[in-house]
């Protein structure tokens, strides 16, 4: 869960005040981000989540039945502080608004206003409307968009050093277990131009790492036009000297061009870190999800990706007990686990989406089976990263400095290149005269399951750095970063 910043009510005249929960992914967070943003502009103020307020919004998820869950508990609990009379109105906005428009007020009839995905720019308007008394009109949804949605002027909830932007919205891959295309529509790209003024925008008020994400990276320009323009996207991003750091999550195994391996290859602020999500890697599997590549596909890009990007990162994703999954098609994936040694995996048991084809299909798993099979994986898994981590002792990597570690002053909590925010694991350094946003240089000393230990090596740099070279340790075949 997202917890945004205070703004003082008493510092300007009030239209209202406005607490935020904001849940799922961080493609929600932007939209999150710009209603905030936008209620701002108006004259709301933002008090902390769990105060008193006016209004208090919910910018949900629905992707899988864990985070809907997770999303109808937090309602009920904003409900709850309603009949105790803490808040005035209670908005339900996001991803879960919008795949359950039809039933979501009869699920929870004190909700006041149920906002879909493609609402977001009218929630001045629906607030409004709330606190004059006006609940005639309890939903808004519209359809989705024919050109990508505007991000700027957003009131970022994110850490000042840290910003997440959307390259595209929607999806038109139509994987067979993914509502994400029901709920976010189909790919719309936000032109190249747009993306780098925000992402001028963001350097400009103090944005070190800027994480790019869409529902399908490397898809990015196929609408707009008519050929992937991933690669030239990140050129024009890659000249933008105030970031220190581009990573890219969420990027598709197809269309992957020369161009754009060239690119990864080639660029100075794009760290070595890839987010592939995989699903699965059995041939007949694959087809039953409907992700359109195979294994052979597959193979051939990250040998490719490995041997001309050195010392790259790549995570992927699993789902294990897709309906019809045999034995040794979960046993295919064990080995490919095994093999490919993944520095970064996540995995998932799957999730039985109502209105998906996935969920038509016969041969559905018992969970026992499901969850015996991603423990596995993970067995398999854990190892894996922790010879990674422990291949980086003795090693100087750059630390960008996230915030302070609980434990004493000289102590704090950030990441290397090899380590996405939220998802992978943080490095625990020691250093004075350290602040948050930081890039140090650090010394890592040891390893503490899936995160490291560090010590400043040299003063931080407070100033823009370019992604380092690659090269070869002196008599050694071990290829390193150079100042990383």
């Amino acid at each position: 869960m997202t917890r945004p910043s205070t703004n003082d009510p008493a510092e300007a005249e009030l239209r209202g005040t406005i607490s935020f929960v904001s849940l799922g992914c961080s493609k929600n967070t932007v939209d999150s981000e710009r209603m905030l943003g936008l209620l701002a502009q108006a004259g709301y103020a933002l008090v902390p989540e769990g105060t008193d307020s006016d209004l208090v919004i919910v910018n949900t998820c629905g992707f899988i039945d864990a985070a809907r869950k997770e999303s109808c508990g937090v309602i009920d609990e904003m409900l709850g502080r309603k009949r105790a009379g803490r808040v005035k109105g209670v908005i339900v906005a996001g991803c879960l608004a919008e795949r359950q428009k039809d039933t979501l007020l009869e699920d929870f009839p004190d909700v006041d206003q149920v906002v879909g995905v493609f609402g977001r720019e009218q929630i001045v308007q629906v607030s409004d409307r709330i606190l004059g008394g006006l609940h005639e009109q309890r939903t808004l949804f519209n359809p989705a968009p024919v050109n990508a949605q505007d991000d700027r002027a957003r009131l970022r909830i994110t850490p000042r050093h840290l910003a997440y932007l959307k390259v595209s919205e929607g999806c038109d891959r139509l994987c067979t277990f993914c509502a994400i295309p029901y709920m976010r529509g189909k790919h719309v790209t936000k032109p190249i131009e747009r993306v780098v003024e925000e992402a001028r925008e963001l350097a400009a008020d103090g944005v070190r790492e800027l994480v790019l994400v869409a529902q399908d990276m490397t898809y990015y320009g196929m609408d707009l036009y008519g050929e992937p323009r991933l690669a030239e996207l990140l050129r024009e991003l890659d000249k933008i000297e105030e970031l220190a750091w581009i990573r890219i999550l969420y990027s598709y195994p197809r269309h992957f061009t020369d161009e754009l391996f060239a690119t990864l290859a080639g660029a100075k602020r794009i760290v070595p870190y890839l987010d592939m999500p995989l699903q699965h890697i059995n041939d007949r599997m694959l087809k039953l999800m409907n992700r359109r590549h195979d294994r052979a596909e597959t193979t051939a890009i990250i040998d490719r990706l490995r041997a001309e990007i050195p010392g790259l990162v790549l995570r992927t994703t699993f789902i294990v007990g897709f309906p019809g999954e045999t034995e040794a098609e979960f046993q295919e994936m064990a080995d490919f686990v095994a093999g490919r040694r993944f520095q970064r995996l996540g995995v998932f048991t799957y999730s039985l989406e109502p209105d998906t084809p996935a969920a038509k299909l016969p041969g559905h798993l018992p969970d026992d089976v499901k969850n015996a099979r991603r423990d596995e994986i993970m067995r398999i898994q854990r190892p894996i990263a922790e010879a990674f981590n422990q291949s980086l002792v003795g090693r100087e990597l750059d630390v960008l400095i996230d915030g302070h570690a609980p434990s004493g002053t000289n102590e704090w909590v950030g990441r290397t290149f090899a380590d996405a925010p939220d998802v992978d694991g943080v490095v625990l350094t020691r250093g004075p005269g350290l602040q948050v946003g930081d890039v140090v240089p650090c010394e890592i000393l040891a390893t503490e399951g899936y995160d490291l230990v560090a010590r400043a090596s040299a003063p931080p740099s407070r100033r823009r750095r370019a992604r380092p070279r690659p090269r070869k340790r002196p008599g050694s075949s071990l290829t390193v970063l150079d100042g990383m």
